[in-house]
């Protein structure tokens, strides 16, 4: 790769103002993320008793008391609609029933599927995992915290294309070189090579992940949905919203208990939900969570005589919906234990990668100075790159919001002016 000195300084200059600015939100968003990677083993053992249903012997040998009856001891206990009905995967497994509530704020209520008896309840609103899914999304600030987050979002895939031109060296380029920590060139640059090295090599790992975050911002997110809903390349509308029961005159209705029988019939594999109709002339909503989104399917059944009104499978859905959900699974580490594992020694690894880089900058940094790298004055922005900047700000809009804001700054506080010296001292890279 061809290398220009005075470019090479500028994306320097921009990568450490913005890696500045950055940095506590980043650091933040790794230690919460790191903690958020243990939230299936941290919910398993803090519910373990809510959730399980051990039978006796006798028991196991009687089945299942009717889900009518479950139904109605859960809907008595909450004192509130049941909305929706997650059915036992294994004998010890409790059922669990989604209370309606405002919002997406999930509440269950567990009830003992052989004796009828309420094993606990979950209010996801009072749990651990969820105030840090609330630190990692939004600083506990709602929107403005998720605002926060995304502009640092957007920054962070600019200080890693930043990041790889900086480090890759203008001349003598050796494969050593993509591996090697100098140890005996002092501390300044051993921090380097470990934040230098470290990056590169965590750089593709961590534009994925960012990528499955973009999608949960205000507004990536939601340009993303529109997009998707112009291009149609989203769910397709019956997907969460229940088609129209063309007759309500049926003698009978048949019991909850004979639809999940129907619904058990279906060969759906994963985990599976039931919504219960919300209206007169509503559906049942049959949907699967399956560890590969291939396999993830959505039917509604009519309430009077079991028949699969509309049915759906992932060859239903759009190529950006597709995308969208890959990249959050993989965001999540939610593909099997090795991509479990690969999230949480990327996120380790790349925490210490930026504490390295801060700890250089700061050996580095002159005394009272910011220490920011030099630009020449004669030097300019060529069109390539501000195509690609500007390219960069359409697509991140917070990102090129904030962008003019940080020019017109640097135009009015000295010391965000570049200078051909800072103190006399010229700045090693």
């Amino acid at each position: 790769m061809f290398k220009q000195k005075d470019l090479n300084r500028w994306f320097w200059r921009w990568h450490i103002i913005a890696g500045l600015i950055t940095l506590p939100i980043v650091l933040l968003l790794c230690i919460t993320g790191i903690l958020y990677l243990f939230k299936d083993d941290y919910n398993s053992w803090a519910y373990q008793q809510v959730g399980t249903a051990v039978p006796t012997a006798n028991q196991r040998q009687n089945g299942y008391i009717s889900f009518d009856k479950l139904l109605a001891a859960a809907s008595q206990h909450a004192g509130r609609p049941i909305m929706q009905i997650s059915l036992p995967s294994s004998e010890k497994e409790a059922a669990s029933f989604r209370i309606e509530t405002k919002g997406h704020v999930r509440e269950l209520v567990y009830i003992n599927p052989y004796t009828a008896a309420v094993s606990g309840e979950f209010n996801q609103h009072d749990s651990l995992m969820y105030s840090v899914r609330k630190l990692h999304g939004e600083l506990l600030l709602h929107t403005p915290g998720t605002l926060v987050v995304e502009l640092v979002a957007s920054w962070f895939i600019i200080l890693l294309i930043t990041g790889i031109y900086i480090w890759w060296p203008i001349k003598k380029w050796s494969i050593a070189g993509m591996f090697t920590i100098r140890t005996k060139k002092g501390q300044r640059i051993f921090w380097r090579d470990i934040h230098s090295v470290g990056g590169f090599w965590l750089s593709i790992f961590m534009l994925i992940i960012i990528a499955g975050a973009m999608p949960w911002t205000n507004i990536f997110g939601g340009s993303l949905k529109l997009v998707q809903a112009v291009t149609d390349t989203g769910y397709p509308e019956t997907w969460h919203k229940a088609p129209t029961l063309l007759s309500t005159e049926k003698d009978n209705t048949l019991s909850l208990e004979e639809i999940i029988t129907i619904a058990q019939s279906q060969s759906l594999v994963g985990k599976l939900t039931l919504s219960l109709p919300n209206e007169a002339t509503g559906t049942y909503r049959l949907a699967n969570h399956s560890f590969w989104l291939r396999d993830q399917q959505v039917m509604y059944l009519d309430r009077f005589s079991g028949e699969v009104l509309k049915h759906h499978t992932w060859d239903d859905v759009g190529i950006l919906m597709d995308l969208r959900q890959i990249t959050m699974r993989l965001h999540q580490g939610e593909y099997g234990r090795a991509s479990w594992y690969g999230v949480l020694i990327v996120s380790l690894l790349f925490t210490l990668s930026t504490m390295a880089g801060l700890i250089s900058y700061l050996k580095r940094k002159p005394n009272k100075s910011w220490g920011f790298p030099t630009v020449p004055a004669q030097f300019k922005v060529g069109k390539a790159l501000l195509g690609m900047i500007l390219t960069l700000a359409i697509l991140f809009p917070v990102f090129g919001i904030s962008m003019l804001v940080i020019i017109v700054v640097s135009q009015l506080t000295p010391l965000l002016k570049p200078r051909q010296k800072v103190n006399g001292a010229r700045l090693q890279q």
